[in-house]
């Protein structure tokens, strides 16, 4: 994958905010928006309810008030029973206010009068003289009355006489429904009937109302959850199949993309089916275009195989005429120059041919050799050989006291080292210090921790970081902030992570300019050294 794909990737994961929103799972907000929409209904229905139940009761007071206050008013204008003494009597209308100015309470002339009018009991009466309460009594279950507190004689004195009930508080009787009419001597007579009855009937309403709304929510969430839950399984399994598809290598090698939606969840007529549907029409698409890249690349694998293997031979028939001509004393220096340079491009272009021969042949799989490989002999050999390639570097070892054995090819684990070791000699300038490390596993018994690292460190100017990226892809190049004094082909790293890769191992790179470090960790199971002798460590540690 390019620079540019992999900088285009990360740009579409980063587009529409820096952060990553915390979203709820469909299926939690399908359950709470059938929950707040069920919510909203109810409550609207109920507030309806209570409502109409309220405007009906009331009326149904206001219907017995205008009653009670008709009766009130037949009484005053003298339509009632009268006698000397009654209020009703035009005879006699005596002073019957005490020095209140009300009434002397239930054994007054008033109180007998509005209890003569057939009043319901907690019926309150009252007159208002010039907008001061005269009397004002309020009737019992006994069948006598009371006189009205006196903190109410205010509120019932500032009740409209416009023929419309209203409900005002009257101190420790509570909220009444008030009708204030008006008798033929001007006197504003003042009905009230309690009102108790209806906030009781309202409030036990709004309490059943509730509770049912909260059942009803309750069971409706469990039910829209269960509900829910089955319907969006089909979605799950399309998700699932996605999943297991991400998690396939798909970048390399034959690729066989068997993973597709279930019929049963492709239904066209469904909303989850035209997912699954779309989402197998893209894997045979992928799938489709996979096969066609495997055959290209094996195509293209084989080409390279065939075209190394065949121009083995002329590159060698080159270099052989090149040298036997070159023996020839009698030609010029000009010549003899050019063959010098022929000789020399042969033998890189052998070493091309053969690496790509090499990369060729382990992309197709050819196994390897597997036999006990005593890497410290090889550590050893690979930078006794580096230190006479390049005399102008300082090469220092790192070896543990005993032979470090791996199952692998020697002459390719020898080709890695030689291949990393000649990657830090042409790439760090002269006099910079080369460490080769080795380390064998802390315990060859545990199994999470059998492995071998060898680290090959420099103190050279780094490698770039728009480059330690791709460093061991084929045909890469490093910029001149690490120099050489002749080019390679540019596959060295590849060879590596390939044949490291066809070990069971890997390779890594991390440093930072004055120390860059490339680690190989290959896996190490518990071997036998393999005969023959060994050359002691202690003597060459640190040389």
């Amino acid at each position: 994958m390019t620079a540019t794909a992999t900088h285009r990737r990360a740009a579409l994961r980063t587009r529409g905010g820096g952060r990553p929103r915390t979203r709820h799972s469909l299926r939690a907000r399908l359950v709470v928006a059938v929950m707040l929409l069920l919510a909203t209904v109810c409550t609207v229905v109920g507030l309806a309810t209570v409502i109409a139940l309220r405007h009906y009761m009331l009326n149904q007071l206001d219907d017995d008030l205008v009653s009670a206050g008709g009766r009130f008013v037949a009484i005053q204008n003298g339509a009632g029973p009268a006698g000397p003494g009654h209020p009703t009597d035009p005879t006699d209308r005596t002073d019957r206010t005490d020095r209140g100015g009300r009434g002397t309470g239930a054994d007054s002339d008033f109180g007998a009068d509005f209890l003569g009018a057939a009043q319901a009991p907690r019926t309150v009466g009252a007159t208002v003289v010039a907008g001061q309460v005269t009397d004002a009594v309020v009737t019992d279950r006994g069948g006598s009355s009371q006189q009205v507190p006196a903190d109410a004689l205010a509120t019932l004195a500032a009740v409209p006489t416009d023929g419309h009930p209203v409900s005002e508080a009257l101190g420790g009787l509570g909220t009444y429904r008030l009708l204030a009419s008006v008798d033929r001597s001007g006197t504003v007579l003042v009905t009230g009937l309690p009102q108790a009855d209806v906030d009781h009937l309202t409030q036990l309403l709004v309490v059943a109302e509730s509770i049912v709304v909260v059942l009803a929510l309750t069971g409706a969430g469990v039910a829209g959850a269960v509900a829910v839950r089955r319907e969006l399984r089909p979605l799950e399994r399309v998700a699932e199949t996605a999943g297991r598809v991400s998690a396939l290598q798909l970048d390399n090698g034959e690729v066989e993309l068997l993973e597709r939606v279930p019929a049963e969840h492709t239904d066209p007529g469904t909303e989850v089916g035209q997912v699954g549907a779309a989402l197998n029409r893209m894997l045979d698409n992928v799938a489709a275009a996979l096969d066609a890249r495997h055959a290209s690349e094996v195509q293209l694998r084989q080409f390279v195989a065939d075209a190394s293997h065949e121009l083995r031979t002329p590159l060698a028939a080159i270099r052989g005429y090149a040298e036997l001509t070159a023996r020839d004393r009698s030609l010029p220096p000009s010549a003899a120059h050019s063959l010098s340079r022929i000789t020399s491009q042969a033998e890189r272009m052998s070493t091309l041919v053969e690496d790509l021969l090499l990369l060729a042949r382990l992309d197709a799989g050819r196994p390897l050799e597997r036999a006990p490989v005593d890497l410290t002999r090889l550590v050893l050999d690979a930078v006794s050989d580096a230190g006479a390639a390049g005399p102008d570097h300082r090469w220092r070892l790192d070896l543990p006291p005993e032979p470090v054995v791996v199952p692998g090819d020697s002459l390719r684990l020898t080709q890695v080292l030689t291949n990393l070791l000649a990657n830090a000699r042409t790439h760090t300038p002269a006099g910079t210090e080369v460490t080769v490390g080795l380390q064998a596993p802390p315990d060859p018994a545990d199994p999470a921790d059998r492995a071998v690292h060898v680290t090959v460190t420099d103190t050279g100017p780094g490698i770039p970081p728009e480059l330690a990226a791709h460093v061991f892809e084929r045909f890469a190049r490093g910029d001149g902030s690490r120099s050489r004094d002749r080019g390679g082909t540019g596959l060295g790293l590849a060879i590596v992570r390939a044949v490291v890769a066809a070990h069971g191992g890997t390779v890594t790179v991390a440093g930072r300019p004055g120390r860059t470090t490339f680690t190989v960790r290959l896996p190490a199971p518990a071997l036998p050294l393999p005969d023959g002798p060994t050359i002691p460590l202690p003597a060459l540690a640190g040389s």
